[in-house]
């Protein structure tokens, strides 16, 4: 059975504008799934890349077309700038770890709804009550927000530095059969053409 080690931040819009496809692909094909939350402006600076306010303006400004017009493609509601970006996605995160460590719910259910919190619905995915109604949306038990910080921590940390010892640089990216690495949203479809022996 193929495995897929998914890594995705809970502040991206490119992981917001996978949507429910990966879930899709991975069920498809009967693989599983290991979902790894990590910080994406750590792993930038650890990789060559550049946060988004640091890039050169004309980045910047393909950068906010494309969003715009993915966002359009896939008929997903988006602000390109939301009220509360960029916050701090870690206790999202640990939540979303203490979740998986849980079991009971649906993951990806989970991060489509609390990237959804940030990109389509202008919620602050800091704060306890944000993160608990999106746990609870996807069949969680929302006291998970306030257990396991500590492990949520630590394993966030590893899943930094798993990334960077893996050839990840951004998300979502999604490395399937041990190595066979996709980057970005716009790529689940090769994903879906490898899982199913045709790349």
């Amino acid at each position: 059975m193929a495995h897929i080690d998914y890594f995705f931040a809970t502040l991206s819009p490119y992981t917001y504008l996978a949507g429910n496809r990966f879930e899709e692909i991975a069920k498809k094909h009967g693989a599983s799934v290991t979902y790894k939350p990590v910080d994406v402006i750590a792993l930038f600076g650890r990789t060559g890349g550049t946060p988004p306010k640091d890039r050169h303006p004309s980045r910047m400004e393909y950068r906010a077309q494309e969003l715009v017009r993915q966002a359009k493609k896939l008929g997903m509601p988006f602000n390109l700038k939301p009220a509360h970006w960029p916050t701090n996605g870690a206790p999202a995160a640990y939540a979303f770890i203490a979740a998986q460590n849980a079991g009971g719910g649906d993951l990806g259910k989970l991060v489509h709804a609390i990237t959804r919190a940030v990109w389509a619905e202008e919620k602050d995915i800091a704060e306890e009550a944000v993160i608990k109604a999106c746990l609870q949306e996807a069949g969680f038990d929302p006291a998970l927000a306030d257990s396991g910080l500590l492990e949520g921590a630590e394993t966030y940390a590893q899943n930094l530095e798993e990334a960077v010892e893996r050839g990840v640089f951004g998300v979502p990216f999604y490395i399937a059969d041990g190595d066979n690495r996709f980057w970005g949203q716009d790529r689940l479809e090769d994903l879906d053409a490898h899982l199913g022996g045709k790349l």
